[in-house]
């Protein structure tokens, strides 16, 4: 006899199915609770958004097929996942890395004015530190990216990176050192960055030399990032004569519509540009005692398209 359509089975079937939707809602609503705080952590892992969107998208799968009463901690448990999965991904983004057609920048973000205000997450996703990370080992990374810009303890960093915590103390202290040695100081408050980077703006606008040397710092060090399919700089230009005389020559050699807006971007004052039109990039500043010792113009359209939507993000 064919069971399959009995009363009881089908009752104990539309049961089964009820509990399993409502731990699907449950685990939806945990996700969505950390979900700023996940993408934060891969983000600053990867230094690419769509990439730690894929990371997000994988640690929702692995969380949803969790069973959440055997889970002490549900925040330290999806850390772990996503940690996990941006590890994997890190790792083998390295021949991508390597193949990487002129200068790599991390992935522009949007940021709100909450973010640019909690000094600590706005230097954790700065361009410039964000560079300097690029330069540790993969598990150097998280372990740093975990302690210093989340705190959290040497037991749940081993957990997540699957070392023991004293191993983990180790990462952390040669992280740090490394780190400590190449970041790029933060001198200047809000205010002031916001200024330097309105001279900026009003110096491109009328391709004013003059003003573009009295707001860049006398080393300043300009990187851009065409990934193959803009023009961009081979390679870095340094001192503020020649940024200079690069911005306006760049500029004065194209007939066009340019259009400079002030935004904020990885927590930090910066401008889109847009050419008859249409966006074609973005330049973050790093500001170092009222004068801009950092510029980072993104021009690869592959990473332009969250600031083109036009939505900041909070990040945590």
């Amino acid at each position: 006899m064919d069971t399959a359509n009995e009363p009881g089975e089908s009752r104990r079937a539309d049961g089964a199915g009820a509990g399993r939707d409502h731990a699907t809602v449950e685990a939806t609503k945990t996700f969505v609770a950390h979900r700023n705080l996940l993408f934060t952590v891969a983000y600053e892992m990867l230094g690419s958004a769509a990439d730690a969107d894929d990371v997000l998208q994988e640690t929702w799968l692995r969380w949803v097929a969790v069973d959440a009463a055997h889970v002490d901690d549900a925040r330290a448990y999806l850390v772990r996942i996503t940690t996990r999965q941006a590890l994997n991904r890190l790792r083998s983004m390295k021949r991508r890395r390597e193949a990487y057609v002129g200068s790599w920048l991390p992935e522009p973000l949007l940021t709100t004015p909450d973010v640019a205000a909690d000094v600590e997450l706005a230097e954790s996703v700065s361009m410039a530190l964000m560079l300097v990370l690029e330069t540790l080992t993969p598990t150097e990374r998280a372990v740093f990216v975990l302690r210093e810009a989340f705190g959290m303890g040497y037991d749940e960093i081993a957990a997540a990176v699957d070392k023991t915590p004293a191993a983990v103390h180790q990462l952390a202290h040669r992280a740090r050192r490394h780190v400590e040695a190449r970041r790029p100081r933060r001198s200047v408050t809000a205010r002031e960055a916001e200024t330097a980077a309105a001279a900026f703006r009003r110096a491109l606008e009328t391709r004013d030399l003059r003003g573009l040397l009295d707001v860049l710092a006398p080393d300043v060090v300009a990187i851009s990032d065409g990934g193959g399919i803009k023009q961009a700089t081979p390679r870095p230009v340094i001192g503020a004569a020649k940024v200079a005389r690069f911005i306006v020559g760049g500029l004065t050699r194209n007939d066009v519509a340019l259009t400079v807006e002030a935004t904020t971007v990885n927590g930090s004052p910066a401008l889109a540009l847009y050419v008859d039109g249409g966006l074609d990039g973005v330049i973050a500043m790093r500001v170092d005692d009222t004068r801009i010792a950092g510029l980072y113009y993104v021009r690869n359209p592959q990473k332009l398209t969250r600031v083109d939507s036009e939505i900041p993000l909070t990040l945590r």
